[in-house]
């Protein structure tokens, strides 16, 4: 028997950061950066990591490349105990490329094994085995996306609970399959933007209120702002945690990551929120999405709070 609290199927890749460039950038100049990080990115291998670093027992099923970056993004999942036993082999590893300024950033990525996990690769037993099941990134899984509401019902089928943060849709279309997929999600996880695009609505209020109806836990995530939640037509909201942010880069990520390691131990709504902030807060400090999390003194000593 599975000794798993959750499993994950999605995407894996590294984040390259640059810091200090401009944002207009010409042509044909050398600009140079005051700062480069190299990190374990993807929203889904994120989520592993952090949910794994804080005590989770995760496992993780993805495509990824047989090279040098494929290897360093599973050797970071491998440090803080993910099982990585049903990872499969594709071509050639995606890698995303950020410059940060300030509040925007420039955001660039080769696809390359992001996109090509597909629904025979994943070994549906072994996803079966954990209490609850989680889907990042929805619209970059292009050769999956077909075959998710597919994926969500068997897990539901099997008696595991569900989580769902779509993420951005690269394409702002924002369609095709909610009406098939949300009646097997039990928690959905969007931010104010993807909620509004989900919902086809204006607004925060009016999204939360249209998507309540149709997912029994809906959690809005707003930044520095907190995060609202309907579950089973309970409104709860949470304040976010002041720090000074070094990266905000994966902190919906590190959000989810808290909300579902309080839900997995059985929490009430208030608290998953409130721990939610205080991880997606926590990942601010340092840059990437995981790296404040390879830090377990720092990580007790924050989140002790």
């Amino acid at each position: 028997m599975s000794n798993l609290d959750i499993t994950i199927a999605g995407e894996i890749n590294l984040d390259l950061i640059l810091y200090g460039l401009p944002l207009q950038m010409p042509t044909e100049r050398e600009l140079l950066a005051d700062d480069f990080t190299i990190t374990l990115g993807s929203s889904s291998a994120i989520l592993a990591h952090n949910l794994a670093a804080l005590g989770s027992r995760v496992g993780f099923v993805t495509k990824v490349g047989g090279d040098s970056f494929g290897a360093t993004a599973l050797d970071r999942l491998r440090e803080r105990g993910v099982d990585l036993t049903h990872v499969v082999e594709g071509a050639k590893s995606g890698v995303t490329l950020i410059l940060p300024h300030g509040s925007e950033r420039h955001i660039l990525t080769y696809p390359g094994t992001i996109s090509q996990l597909r629904f025979e690769d994943l070994d549906l037993d072994y996803l079966a085995s954990a209490r609850h099941f989680h889907m990042s990134s929805l619209f970059l899984q292009r050769e999956l996306l077909p075959n998710v509401p597919e994926l969500f019902r068997r897990m539901k089928s099997a008696g595991l609970s569900t989580s769902l943060d779509t993420n951005d849709d690269p394409d702002d279309r924002w369609g095709g399959i909610f009406e098939e997929l949300l009646p097997h999600v039990d928690i959905l996880l969007p931010n104010e933007r993807e909620a509004i695009k989900i919902a086809r609505t204006d607004n925060v209020e009016s999204a939360l209120s249209l998507l309540a109806r149709k997912v029994g836990t809906v959690v809005i995530k707003m930044g520095a702002k907190g995060a609202v939640a309907v579950q089973n037509g309970c409104r709860s909201t949470a304040g976010a945690k002041p720090v000074t942010v070094v990266d905000p880069v994966g902190a919906g990520d590190s959000f989810d990551a808290g909300f579902l390691y309080q839900f997995l131990r059985g929490s009430d709504l208030a608290s998953c929120l409130t721990y939610g902030n205080l991880c997606g807060a926590f990942s601010t400090t340092a840059s990437g999405g995981t790296e404040a999390f390879r830090n377990p003194d720092r990580m007790r000593d924050f989140l002790g709070q």
